[in-house]
């Protein structure tokens, strides 16, 4: 055998055979190793180990998977109307141009929709494997299944059943999803092998764009269940100590029923099938080692280069997999740049904050010191805005004077938009009482209110601490400070921080 070949040869093998591995391995180190990795000290029976509260610890897992699954459905239906909505739009263009090819593929998206919906009341089970949904419910039909573990009371029992009945509600509309998902991808391509000899392939960038939303949001909702509480990290923790539970799920879990786990008995017959065809260790090393010693001195050298070029490659692809839109089941639309803040919920869009600026004294003013919080929204990647409030604290004319006083509020809106790395444009304006007051009765009157045009850079300056790793510093002009009766100074130096 010529060296090439040889190398030829092992490169494909090694590299079918890296890629069988890799796959097992991520399925393993994904959901098997939390479970298992916990060995027991002492007594290995699961009558040693109690779980110290099974019944707060099946009303989290219920209520994580109530509030997952009310989300999907509403976010289903949403995706579903849009849908509709957008394809309603094609077809009443298209029929201006033929009204037949629109009458014909309004009949077959009708007949399709209620096949989708016939569909949808009898899923099926959850074809995709997730491996913290997988441990959820595993672990509260194990608690089920094994009444030493928990208390008899009615009401512990009684919360076991509501969370295996929750987590059961969360997989078949977890599958619906994936239907919906399979069913609008497939309804688009249809709609584009028609559209496209009509000059109409432009109108489906925004069905492009609400399938991506969609299946970004159901990528959310899955690494939800990929974050465990407290509660269910230690429920887990303790459960993995028992020798019951590792039995139980070898034999009871979803990523049973897709391959063996290893540590089963070789002579059940699930093993043995799930085995049959595959090459042992054995074999496989006998026929490296038979291609090793025909390709001569310098072949196992090859061999591990070979090996280590594979691993990369197969890294490159895990991390494709992971980090594209594709990876979490979405097909970026050409030349579309997602908003990646749509999928987030409305209180995961909001960013606090809060900043401190000084002015010295004057004429007419002390020192003084706005102390102020903001709260702002985001509204893509690049884009903030907010509002915020201050109170201006003084504090005196001098180190010879340190007098603390109140010396008036300050309201203020604000927008930061991102130019280039960590520099910022911002901009905003503000209304500043700026006069002592006694009482909120004084604040009412409007004449003693001073406006401030603001536009200015910020820059986020990363500090190694972590209680101000976001801290901003900002560099405003005040267009409105000329026109102040007394004049404030028109350039404006604040440091904030955001949380």
């Amino acid at each position: 055998m010529r060296s090439k070949d040889f190398c030829s040869s092992l490169v494909n093998l090694n590299q079918l055979q890296m890629l069988q591995r890799f796959i097992a391995i991520l399925f393993f180190f994904s959901a098997v190793l939390p479970v298992f990795g916990q060995q027991a000290a002492g007594d290995d029976s699961a009558t040693q180990i109690l779980l110290p509260s099974p019944q707060h610890y099946a009303e989290a897992v219920a209520a994580k998977a109530k509030s997952i699954e009310e989300k999907l459905d509403k976010k289903s239906q949403k995706a579903l109307d849009q849908y509709k909505k957008q394809e309603a739009k094609i077809l009443k263009k298209l029929s201006r141009l033929d009204s037949s090819a629109a009458k014909q593929l309004l009949e077959t998206s009708r007949a399709r929709f209620q096949q989708l919906e016939e569909k949808l009341k009898n899923p099926g089970k959850l074809s995709q494997y997730i491996p913290g949904l997988d441990s959820l419910s595993t672990s509260l039909d194990f608690l089920q299944a094994n009444n030493q573990l928990v208390s008899q009371a009615k009401e512990v029992k009684e919360k076991l059943g509501d969370a295996i009945a929750k987590t059961e509600a969360l997989k078949v509309q977890l599958q619906k999803a994936e239907t919906i998902k399979q069913f609008l991808k497939e309804r688009k391509e249809l709609l584009k092998q028609s559209l496209e000899k009509f000059g109409l392939v432009k109108e489906l960038k925004q069905l492009n764009k609400q399938m991506y939303y969609y299946a970004q949001q159901l990528h959310e909702y899955k690494a939800i269940l990929k974050d465990p509480k407290k509660i269910e990290r230690k429920a887990l923790e303790l459960l993995s100590k028992t020798k019951l539970w590792k039995e139980f799920f070898r034999k009871n879990s979803m990523l049973a029923s897709l391959f063996r786990l290893p540590g089963g008995d070789p002579s059940d017959p699930a093993n043995m099938a799930s085995l049959a065809g595959l090459q042992t260790r054995a074999q496989v090393n006998n026929l490296i080692q038979t291609q090793i010693s025909a390709g001569g001195p310098n072949a196992r050298q090859q061999l591990q280069q070979n090996i280590q070029a594979a691993q990369a490659q197969l890294n490159q692809l895990k991390d494709k997999l992971l980090n594209s839109p594709s990876g979490a089941g979405g097909e970026m639309p050409e030349g579309f740049k997602p908003n990646n803040q749509k999928t987030k919920t409305f209180l995961q869009r909001l960013e606090y904050g809060a900043y401190i600026q000084s002015q010295k004294a004057t004429n007419f003013f002390p020192v003084t010191s706005d102390i102020g919080l903001s709260l702002g929204y985001k509204l893509n990647d690049k884009s903030v805005i907010g509002i915020g409030a201050s109170y201006k604290l003084g504090w005196g004319r001098g180190w010879n004077n340190i007098r603390l006083s109140s010396q008036g509020l300050g309201l203020r809106s604000y927008v930061d938009i991102k130019l280039k790395g960590s520099f910022c444009i911002s901009g905003g304006y503000e209304q500043n009482y700026r006069t002592s007051f006694t009482d909120f009765d004084q604040l009412r009157n409007r004449s003693s209110w001073q406006q401030s045009g603001l536009i200015g850079i910020s820059k986020v300056v990363s500090l190694k601490t972590k209680l101000f790793k976001k801290t901003r510093l900002l560099l405003l002009w005040d267009m409105l400070s000329y026109r102040q009766v007394p004049r404030t100074q028109p350039v404006v130096f604040r440091i904030g921080y955001n949380f």
